[in-house]
């Protein structure tokens, strides 16, 4: 008889996940200090060291580039850490031997996922750290979104210390919008977030709006305050129309245009170059620009609100390509799925839907608002993902609307669910958007 063999699932899930090596860690951290960290000249402050905890312990930050990790491992060291990743990584050609020396844990985003716990269980029991951003992916606009529901549950039902460390300035190096590497200022600060003690006294919303409040962040306006000077090779708006998508003088959506270092409308002319300090310089005084991308964003935002909680039948399709994770092999060329069919992604008042085709066969979903809050952002905002049924399911859609689909799902889940919250300081958007 031919022996099964195992799916990359099933590998993942017989993995014996342990800490990785002293040696290994000296590597990581050697490595990722020359080859990542040293031309952005960082700037890191250990308030409380780590490397004192000589039990487990979780190490939590401010997920703000794909190259916080490089933070982290320069912070803790010579603390050894497993880092928490998206399980879809692990399918990816380039990461997979890496992942599997360093003992990264997998974890799927915005989902239920027993594979993940039980590799966090395994490394506490171990009596190792693991590092995990409790939001969940890396932030898309330069401030930080609420951290995933039931990270207070997971933290007290460890009772371990909690440390953090504090992220600013790394958006800036590398946005989600354009993936180039930008030379400016980085600083990070570690500090003991939680102890033992103070997590049993606390409920678990209690331990999250702490969290969100150590988190809370905006890295344009930390740009902005220190006056920091990027190098950008006349490339700082390169796709920022993926988040700034609607014209605020004329409201066109999806008409904004942005490459090199400046973003214009289209329909009206309406526009601004952006200078080496990520600061707009409207064309003429009758331009309208809100002082940041992050702001552009939150007015996108407000607009939102108030068009679906306006119209009870509310809806936006767009066309899209569909990819799935293959189950015996990792893709390669950096990609992030393999695309097997196409269709109609739609978001209503009733969910999330596609209709389409995979493999040339009829293939949709439907995802309603208490399953899912938000979309996953692979790795710029040309793509997104969802899990149905715990299986990764990648939309590329034809036209740049990402940054539209994600407001639309989260505000669409906060009107109908609302069990991940907008942050405090955010009520002013729906007081704004109610007041029209």
């Amino acid at each position: 008889m031919k022996k099964h063999e195992l799916t990359i699932e099933e590998k993942l899930f017989k993995r014996k996940y342990r800490r990785p090596s002293r040696f290994l860690n000296f590597l990581y951290h050697f490595i990722s200090w020359h080859a990542i960290l040293k031309k952005y000249h960082p700037h890191i402050v250990i308030k409380d060291d780590i490397n004192d905890c000589k039990g487990p312990c979780f190490l939590i930050w401010n997920h703000l580039s794909r190259i916080d990790h490089a933070y982290l491992i320069q912070a803790a060291y010579p603390k050894r850490m497993n880092i928490v990743a998206g399980y879809n990584e692990f399918y990816r050609s380039h990461l997979q031997f890496v992942f599997h020396l360093m003992h990264i844990l997998p974890k799927r985003n915005y989902a239920k996922d027993v594979l993940g716990i039980k590799a966090i269980m395994s490394i506490v029991k171990e009596g190792g750290c693991v590092a995990f951003s409790p939001e969940g992916m890396s932030s898309i606009y330069g401030t930080n979104q609420p951290i995933v529901v039931g990270t207070g549950h997971l933290l007290k039902h460890f009772d371990i210390p909690v440390y953090f460390l504090k992220m600013r300035g790394e958006y800036l190096a590398n946005t989600k919008v354009c993936l180039d590497e930008r030379i400016g200022k980085c600083e990070a600060e570690m500090s003991l977030l939680f102890t033992p003690e103070e997590l049993n006294k606390l409920t678990n919303e209690e331990v999250e709006d702490k969290i969100n409040l150590a988190f809370k962040n905006d890295d344009y306006e930390y740009g902005h305050q220190q006056h920091v000077k990027w190098k950008t090779n006349g490339r700082i708006c390169e796709h920022l129309n993926d988040i700034c998508y609607r014209c605020p003088k004329c409201g066109e959506e999806l008409k904004m245009v942005a490459s090199g270092n400046e973003i214009k409308c289209t329909a009206c002319g309406n526009g601004a170059k952006m200078n080496d300090y990520y600061e707009f310089e409207p064309f003429d005084e009758k331009c309208v620009i809100p002082s940041s991308p992050s702001k552009w964003l939150a007015e996108e935002r407000i607009q939102a609100i108030k068009e679906i909680r306006k119209d009870p039948n509310y809806s936006y399709s767009v066309k899209a390509k569909v990819g799935f994770l293959p189950k015996d092999h990792y893709i390669k060329n950096q990609e992030t799925s393999e695309i097997r069919g196409d269709g109609i992604f739609t978001i209503d008042h009733q969910g999330v839907h596609f209709k389409g085709t995979k493999d040339g066969q009829p293939y949709s979903f439907d995802q309603d608002y208490r399953d899912v809050f938000s979309l996953v952002i692979v790795t710029d905002l040309t793509r997104f993902a969802l899990y149905i049924n715990q299986e990764y399911v990648e939309l590329r859609p034809e036209i740049p609307a990402v940054g539209k689909l994600l407001v639309l799902t989260e505000e669409m889940h906060r009107l109908h669910a609302n069990i991940w919250k907008a942050f405090p300081w955010d009520r002013y958007m729906y007081e704004e958007a109610e007041a029209k």
